[in-house]
């Protein structure tokens, strides 16, 4: 699940992807319209006026989904897609009403051009790296690595690997294989908590978890494995494929691949350094 924070008028608004579609935290929208101190309350109260007013119907169009909270948890949220989050806005009375529509309308649609032309997703993610200060050089790799994930989760999905759980326990694995440390380990090792892993990885830390997934793909498709036991066996295997180049590579160099080292970080470094 693809979930990102929107930002509107200085307050953060969750969203995340649910049937190719954006949803969003109804909470947030309420914190960000009302300015209320507990927007949960706020919400909760506003629950009740929608239904004595006879709009139980917005109720059915509302999910719980899971999404990032303060302490970097996941918890089941009250989310609503654009239409139905404008419906719910025109009960919040607020200036910021109608710029928020406009906002929502906006935000609402990105997904919608990306679906319909996935270069624009592209685009925009090199946009956003570009401006967080990566090489045009890490940049390619970065992107190259969302694509062979998401070839490898599109399997998963296909053969039997249905759960967010699952997809964690079989990444754990290509990364144990690969690696030697699984990504929660490995992200304590470079000194990481809700960051992404992938966004501080080096070229070459990059490159072997390209190397591990894209291997495991190939063995998923070439031995049209089903069910999570195999995909788990499928998954060591397509790391340890990683695994076995990269202790090539360190035995060459020696020096070790996996390092606390935090790209994004030292590139910062270097060029204060530089200046």
């Amino acid at each position: 699940m693809e979930t990102k924070i929107a930002v509107f008028k200085g307050k953060q608004v969750r969203r995340t992807i649910h049937y190719d579609e954006w949803w969003f935290s109804i909470v947030d929208v309420c914190e960000a319209l009302s300015g209320s101190s507990n927007p949960r309350r706020y919400w909760s109260d506003l629950k009740k006026k929608l239904t004595a007013e006879g709009c139980s119907e917005l109720y059915e169009k509302i999910v719980q989904l899971k999404l990032p909270a303060a302490d970097g948890k996941f918890y089941m949220t009250d989310c609503a897609n654009t239409e139905t989050m404008f419906r719910i806005v025109q009960s919040i009375p607020s200036p910021r009403a109608e710029p928020f529509k406009r906002w929502l309308a906006k935000v609402g649609y990105e997904r919608v051009q990306e679906i319909e032309n996935p270069e624009l997703a592209t685009k925009r993610t090199r946009m956003l790296y570009k401006l967080k200060g990566y090489s045009e050089d890490w940049i390619e790799k970065r992107i190259r690595g969302i694509a062979i994930r998401g070839e490898l989760t599109d399997e998963w999905q296909k053969r039997g690997a249905r759960e967010d759980k699952d997809y964690e326990i079989l990444t754990a694995q290509i990364s144990k294989a690969a690696f030697g440390v699984t990504p929660g380990e490995y992200k304590k090792l470079k000194g990481l908590k809700r960051e992404n892993l992938r966004d501080h990885m080096d070229d070459l830390e990059l490159i072997f978890t390209m190397l591990g997934e894209r291997a495991t793909t190939e063995i998923h498709r070439n031995e049209d494995s089903r069910g999570v036991e195999k995909l788990g066996k499928d998954a060591h295997a397509g790391g340890s494929i990683a695994g076995n180049a990269r202790k090539a590579l360190e035995k060459r160099l020696k020096r070790p691949i996996v390092s606390r080292h935090n790209y994004l970080k030292e590139k910062e470094s270097q060029k204060k350094i530089n200046r």
